[in-house]
């Protein structure tokens, strides 16, 4: 029996306050697709999922690692592409956090999460998670979900203040210089603007980040290229190449092959689950 195909889903803006912490939450359902492994692409932002009906399984090192199972968690910058396995059937809520929001949100530095995933409960209490859980679970609504996440994360936001210092303050300029470029800036560039030899600009960057700021900027380029083919009737790969910053078309297809495992139309063709479409999404240098 064919089991008719449901995509459903909503994206919200968090209010002011939140959102240089938080940029979005996107809700989703989606029933009766073919069951496989949806890729976790790279990029700027950590990742916060609640899921509703089933545990999310998640191998954040699909080479090295075993899979893990998680109702809410979050995952940390990675430099490759991690593996979502699912039997055709997803249902949740996804928040794109930036690093600044590990700190503010989560009271520890985005270093300290890097390619790893950990349920929520271990960075919040165990009675504000099982909170944001339940809530988010019995809400009969996207919109009524979304407002128990404002008040949780206005909660946790007052309750984790920052301090600041020089190297968190130079390393935040950089992420800044580096997400406005969309990955294409040079580091070595960033470092005499900010009077850094390039070494402790790295050194500082790492310790706060968690990965090298030339390994950042090339996955905000490969980011670039993942926002451009989700487009419906996306430009020829040689006009996304050099739109993102690269050499050529062979110099990407050589990044997603180190990144993602595969190349950009490998992983169009395997993509079994609908894009969110969301033309308001930041799309770097664009």
């Amino acid at each position: 029996m064919t089991v008719e195909q449901v995509a459903d889903s909503a994206v919200y803006r968090p209010p002011a306050v939140l959102r240089p912490f938080v940029e979005r939450y996107v809700g989703y359902r989606y029933l009766g697709y073919e069951a496989g492994v949806h890729l976790g692409m790279p990029g700027r932002h950590l990742t916060v999922v609640i899921s509703f009906d089933a545990p999310l399984t998640l191998a954040m090192q699909p080479d090295g690692g075993s899979a893990t199972d998680h109702l809410s968690m979050i995952s940390g910058l990675h430099d490759r592409a991690v593996e979502i396995r699912h039997n055709g059937n997803q249902h949740g809520i996804q928040l794109d956090v930036t690093p600044a929001g590990a700190r503010a949100l989560f009271g520890a530095p985005a270093q300290a999460l890097v390619s790893t995933a950990v349920d929520i409960a271990d960075t919040w209490s165990g009675r504000t998670a099982a909170e944001l859980y339940e809530r988010t679970a019995v809400a009969t609504s996207w919109t009524d979900r979304f407002a128990v996440l404002d008040e949780l994360l206005l909660r946790a936001l007052s309750a984790h203040v920052p301090y600041p210092s020089s190297a968190r303050i130079a390393a935040t300029a950089t992420w800044q210089m580096l997400t406005a470029s969309g990955g294409t800036v040079r580091v070595a560039d960033v470092a005499t603007e900010l009077g850094w030899s390039r070494r402790h600009l790295t050194e500082q960057f790492t310790a706060e980040y968690g990965l090298p700021p030339k390994t950042m900027a090339g996955l905000l380029r490969l980011e670039r290229t993942v926002s451009m083919l989700k487009r419906p009737g996306h430009a020829r790969l040689g006009e996304v190449a050099a739109a993102c910053g690269y050499a050529d078309q062979a110099h990407m297809n050589r990044d997603w092959q180190r990144i993602v495992g595969r190349s950009p139309t490998a992983w169009l063709a395997a993509e079994q689950l609908p894009f969110v479409q969301d033309d308001d999404h930041p799309d770097a240098a664009g």
